[in-house]
């Protein structure tokens, strides 16, 4: 294999916000490890993405998940960066010809934080408060058992979030927690949120690496830093939110684990008002996990009416 080096290193394509560089440093790192490699033989090229310019509007009015890698993925496929790293609940579940993701790393948290400034919990906001979120997962969840609480958006990496909080544009907010631990802020006052509670995004806490499909070199480089039981985890829910034809305009949660041999996909569609949520769990082998989630998926769209998704009826 022909490895990178600080002469002709291998460009590693990313977002610039603080976790997206984190994120990217991490693969840098277990790269660099597995083959022995120092930094330099690396990269970072940020790439500054539609998602990222425009944060005034909500993501279903200006083009969903796909704001957020199209030009990392043009960068890639035109030969600008060797591999793209991508937080996985961003990720359309369908990638552009020529461009394989199948590269995870170590799962982290799955779970949401509750963030108030007080360090008060979800039950404990008093009635008629102001939570602020850009998702319309939480968003549902969050109307489905607290109807009586406003939601603002809240578009923006977890600084401007957490910076619109202080600044009282609403009472509290949620992160994900693996956000939280990978940029090390021990000192933001969170409650986790359990998955009984709220059911997180699919892919939630993955890390994916984007690669081209004829690169045997990235190919043989990855396949030494990735992680099969977070591949075997995704596989289920991402199939799970292929067939519910996910983007960022529909409420869906969805989250499998492993016992040995055996893995459980739960999953969660809701109108997007929280009026109403569907919910269930399916089990089965690990290496039908893509059944799985195309099984449990169908279950849940056969108990459901033909404007369940339709947000433009939601609040």
């Amino acid at each position: 294999m022909n490895l990178p080096s600080p002469h002709a290193p291998l460009k590693i394509g990313t977002r610039g916000s603080p976790l997206a560089l984190a994120q990217a440093n991490e693969t840098r790192d277990r790269l660099a490890r597995a083959f022995e490699l120092p930094f330099e033989a690396f990269t970072i090229v940020v790439i500054k993405t539609t998602g990222d310019r425009i944060i005034d509007r909500p993501l279903k009015e200006i083009g969903g998940k796909g704001l957020f890698t199209r030009e990392i993925e043009d960068a890639m496929l035109s030969g600008d960066i060797d591999i793209a790293v991508h937080s996985m609940k961003d990720m359309p579940t369908l990638q552009p010809d020529g461009l394989l993701l199948d590269t995870y790393l170590p799962r982290e948290d799955v779970r949401d934080a509750f963030i108030a400034l007080d360090g008060g919990t979800l039950a404990a906001l008093p009635e008629g408060s102001v939570v602020g979120t850009s998702s319309l997962r939480r968003r549902a969840q969050l109307l489905h058992r607290r109807p009586d609480l406003r939601i603002v958006e809240f578009r923006g990496n977890v600084q401007t979030r957490l910076l619109k909080l202080e600044r009282g544009v609403a009472q509290a907010t949620f992160l994900a927690m693996a956000g939280l631990n990978r940029l090390n802020m021990t000192d933001v006052p969170r409650t986790p949120v359990t998955e009984d509670d709220m059911l997180p995004a699919v892919a939630q806490g993955a890390i994916g690496i984007e690669r081209r499909s004829d690169d045997a070199r990235a190919a043989d480089m990855l396949a030494a830093i990735h992680d099969t039981p977070t591949g075997q985890r995704l596989a289920a829910e991402r199939a799970f939110l292929a067939a519910l034809d996910g983007s960022c305009e529909t409420p869906i949660a969805g989250l499998a684990t492993l016992d040995g041999d055996t893995l459980t996909l739960r999953g969660e569609i809701l109108r997007t008002d929280g009026s109403e949520a569907l919910s269930d769990a399916i089990s089965g082998p690990v290496a039908d996990g893509p059944k799985l989630g195309r099984a449990l998926a169908e279950g849940l769209l056969s108990r459901a009416a033909t404007d369940f998704f339709d947000w433009k009826t939601g609040t």
